[in-house]
């Protein structure tokens, strides 16, 4: 071990002497130094490393791993679909006006800024309506519908019972279909050139034509979907409910009572009948049940107590 020791101290001797500066020094000397700790397990801490002085520009290059002067990477772009509630509650007589201005709006939008997906109205009686609307339109345009909607229901008396926003993250979903249906279509690409240009024999044809075929049909497939994820981002969701506002001291409040004694003798006589209809399915089986008994009693019971006597 001390052989070993001291050639490694010649060796840093030699290299000091034959020059260079400190770094040159301590570029040369890191190896024989770490290797000479080695061997004297451990009675000498090993020197730290010599400290690389750079410039501040130096160092961001560092630290971010690139020139400077390079411009920042720009975030991936972000594709949410928006999903909108409305609740109305309006007086009986402008359920449907208010309902079909809606309609006649998006309508006259036309169908790239605004489609109506369902529309559903419901008149029970003189004091009551209702209906809903689904529609796909622009954010903007949902945009402006719902910045107005408190105003408009204001003027027709009535007011906004709830509203309620959700937003779906459809980013990630967007990308990998995308890179799904890029590779699918540079897949077919080469299928296609193989086809064109390969002598083989039948079965190898054959065997790639069908594997085109498969790959054509789950491009179709891909892209349909893809479209579909687009659509939701492009064009946002709204849903609009109406119902009829009921006054406090309206006859509204007082229908169910209403409405119980007018059917007070609608409902007696369905009773009734309830009755009857049963008595009536029920009398063959009485007549059955008291037929048997009338043989318990009058037949076998009196041989079995015989039999017991």
């Amino acid at each position: 071990m001390k052989y070993r020791l001291a050639a490694g101290l010649s060796a840093l001797v030699l290299l000091a002497a034959c020059g260079g500066g400190r770094d040159d020094y301590e570029r040369s000397a890191s190896g024989p130094v770490d290797m000479v700790y080695e061997e004297m397990d451990g009675a000498m801490p090993a020197p730290a490393p010599a400290a690389i002085m750079t410039s501040p520009k130096l160092q961001d290059q560092i630290q971010t791993g690139g020139n400077a002067n390079d411009p920042a990477p720009e975030a991936p772009e972000q594709y949410i679909a928006y999903s909108h509630s409305l609740g109305l509650r309006l007086p009986v007589a402008a359920v449907e006006p208010v309902m079909a201005g809606h309609v006649a709006a998006c309508e006259a939008a036309g169908p790239t800024l605004c489609i109506v997906t369902n529309s559903r109205f419901n008149n029970q009686s003189d004091e009551y309506a209702s209906g809903s609307l689904s529609l796909r339109a622009k954010p903007d345009w949902i945009e402006t519908f719902l910045a107005g909607i408190d105003s408009e229901a204001e003027a027709a008396n009535g007011e906004v019972s709830y509203r309620n926003t959700s937003a779906e993250d459809l980013t990630r979903a967007i990308i990998d279909t995308d890179a799904r249906l890029t590779a699918q279509r540079t897949l077919q690409t080469r299928l296609q050139t193989l086809l064109e240009t390969r002598d083989g024999d039948l079965n190898e044809l054959l065997a790639v034509e069908r594997e085109l075929a498969r790959v054509t049909s789950e491009i179709e497939s891909t892209d349909s979907y893809l479209k579909a994820l687009r659509l939701r981002v492009s064009m946002s969701q709204l849903s609009v409910n109406y119902e009829t506002k009921i006054s406090a001291v309206g006859p509204q409040r007082f229908n169910p009572l209403g409405e119980a004694l007018s059917d007070f003798f609608f409902n007696l006589s369905s009773g009734l009948a309830g009755v009857i209809t049963a008595f009536a399915v029920g009398l063959p089986w009485l007549f059955l049940l008291g037929v048997m008994l009338f043989i318990w009693l009058r037949v076998i019971w009196p041989r079995i107590r015989r039999k017991k006597s």
